[in-house]
This record gives structure tokens, C-alpha cells and sequence, in this order.
């Protein structure tokens, strides 16, 4: 018999935060999920109207709200909590305000006694992932940002709209930022088991060049057009945090695009770069450098630069 809980503590009740809860909870990932906000009626509010649907829920989850003192005794620590990103600002320009606030709820969460694994989601997410690393003190393992695992979700849907195909058939990746120095990798892409490459040159079209130019662009700035129309973005980012979540709890050694630290990966070290990695019950159980090609490498290589840029200002 199982005796394990699963327990969760999610910082941040805003949209993404809910959302991932929401998800979290149809999806029974977890047995125990603790909902922690600065406005705590918002916390208590959010997880009585969630604790009301239980009835329907795939399996039970006990949702409550909480302090940074609960902390101590979960597995996984969500952070969600920050300031959202305004139209027409880009996720860099977030770092000044989130910066300090993540440092602030790291702290707190440390004070606990926490020793699971961070999965940090707050913008700009690689450079804050490396601030909860540095602030934390905790093994590189153990402090994982969502990365690019939207960016890979929108391209392998976007991907499988053009070819007509499931994009759980699709393999293709996003990489290095999680903003607009991200990039495609084109040359390892494939469609279920054949590469790319191949099923370009046997459907011969003279127009999938350029509709694989503009998926590209579409899903680099997603967050822009959906920001421009709802103002702001939240599904989708709330089904990776629990793909990555479910991943974790479930020991699956699955490949994913998330955001760890590199050490000589790529020729980078002490940064956090989204890059497909193996996750399981102990965090990042390995990050797998990809094979690029010389366009590529020159995209990663200036995508590095704007995010050491960018910590330079924090540290």
C-alpha cells in the first residue's frame, strides 16, 4: 500500500498559480496541496472554492491555506508569485521587481526547514531560477524553472495544426531563453520517428520554409498576442508546472524543457538555460546537451549573453 504523500505548497494565488492548482487538482497529482499568498483571504477564498468541487475531483487532494511556515514539511515548493508581465513589456524587464521579491520569499520559505525541490514559474524564469539557486543554498537538482516547456508545448501544437497531427506525436524543442532570444531547434526536430528533414524534402513543398519561419515567430510571441487579447497568460503555463509536478512525484525520468544549471553545458557554467533534461523524484536528474548546428550554437551563445547580462544587474 501507498503511504507516501504527495504534498504541495503553492506560493502565489494569482491566475497562474491557480490555475496550476486547478490542474493539480484534476488531475490528482498530489495528495496534499497548501496555497500560500501575501493577501491571505485571497489563499483561504481560493482553496474553499476549490475544496467544493472535491466531490468531482479525479481523486481526492486536500487543499488548504497556509504560511511560509508550512513549508517544511512539503516536497515540492511552487513559486508562482511576482509581478505579471504588462502589455507590450518583455520578460526581462521584470527582473528589477521580481528579483527582490523572489529573494524575499525564498528566505521565508528557508526559515521553514524546506529541503524538496523548488519549480520556480515567475518571470523572467531562468533568471530567477538561478536567484532562488544562489538564495536557497540548495543542490542545482533541486531548483528547477519551467524553462521552456511552454514554448515546446505551443510549437509541438502549432507544429502538429501545419502537418495535421497530434503534437504528442511531434518532437521538437525550444531552447535557451524563456523569452525572445529563445530559438527553434530545427536540425533534431522530427515527426514521430522520422526526422524533419526528411518529411520536408519528401513532401517538397516550396512554402513550408516559410510557414516554419512564422510557427516559430508565433510561438515566440505568444505571450504577447494572448496578453494583447485576456491580458495575460495562465493555462497553459498552470498544465507544464503540473506535467513537470506530475514528473517529479511519479519518478518518470522524462525529458522535458526545463530550466537548469549549466556546468560546461553548451560551453556555459553558473547560468540557468532552458534545455530538454531528464526529471524525476530527485529534481534534474541529468541535462542532456543537444547537438546543435552553427546557427543554432550562435543562437544559444547570444541568447547566454542576455541572460548573464541580465543576472549582472542582480548579483
Amino acid at each position: 500500500m501507498k503511504n507516501k504523500i504527495n504534498r504541495v505548497a503553492l506560493i502565489g494565488t494569482g491566475a497562474v498559480g491557480c490555475s496550476y492548482a486547478y490542474s493539480m487538482i484534476n488531475q490528482g497529482v498530489a495528495e496534499e496541496m497548501i496555497l500560500i499568498d501575501i493577501n491571505e483571504k485571497r489563499a483561504e477564498g481560493e482553496a474553499m472554492d476549490m475544496q467544493h468541487g472535491m466531490a468531482f475531483a479525479t481523486s481526492p487532494t486536500r487543499v488548504t491555506s497556509g504560511s511560509y511556515e508550512d513549508c517544511g514539511n512539503v516536497d515540492v515548493v511552487v513559486i508562482t508569485a511576482g509581478v505579471p508581465q504588462k502589455p507590450g513589456e518583455t520578460r526581462l524587464e521584470l527582473i528589477d521587481k521580481n528579483a527582490k521579491v523572489m529573494k524575499g520569499i525564498v528566505s521565508e520559505i528557508m526559515k521553514s526547514g524546506f529541503n524538496g525541490i523548488f519549480l520556480v514559474a515567475t518571470n523572467p524564469v531562468d533568471i530567477l531560477t538561478y536567484v532562488v539557486w544562489k538564495e536557497s543554498g540548495l543542490p542545482k537538482e533541486r531548483v528547477i524553472g519551467s524553462g521552456t516547456t511552454l514554448d515546446t508545448a505551443r510549437f509541438r501544437y502549432m507544429l502538429g495544426e501545419y502537418f495535421g497531427l497530434d503534437p504528442r506525436n511531434i518532437h521538437a524543442a525550444i531552447i535557451g531563453e524563456h523569452g525572445d532570444s529563445e530559438f527553434p531547434v530545427w536540425s533534431q526536430a522530427s515527426i514521430g520517428i522520422e526526422r524533419l528533414c526528411k518529411v520536408l524534402e519528401r513532401r517538397n513543398n516550396p512554402e513550408d520554409k516559410e510557414q516554419l519561419d512564422k510557427i516559430f515567430e508565433n510561438v515566440r510571441d505568444a505571450a504577447y498576442h494572448i496578453i494583447d487579447r485576456k491580458g495575460a497568460t495562465y493555462y497553459g503555463i498552470g498544465m507544464c508546472l503540473t506535467r513537470i509536478t506530475k514528473a517529479i512525484f511519479h519518478d518518470e525520468n522524462s525529458i522535458l524543457t526545463v530550466s537548469c544549471l549549466m556546468e560546461g553545458h553548451y560551453g556555459e557554467s553558473d547560468l540557468y538555460i532552458s534545455t530538454p533534461a531528464i526529471v524525476n523524484r530527485g529534481g534534474v536528474r541529468e541535462v542532456i546537451e543537444i547537438e546543435l548546428d552553427s546557427k543554432e550554437r550562435d543562437a544559444l551563445e547570444n541568447s547566454a549573453k542576455v541572460m548573464r547580462d541580465m543576472i549582472s544587474k542582480v548579483y
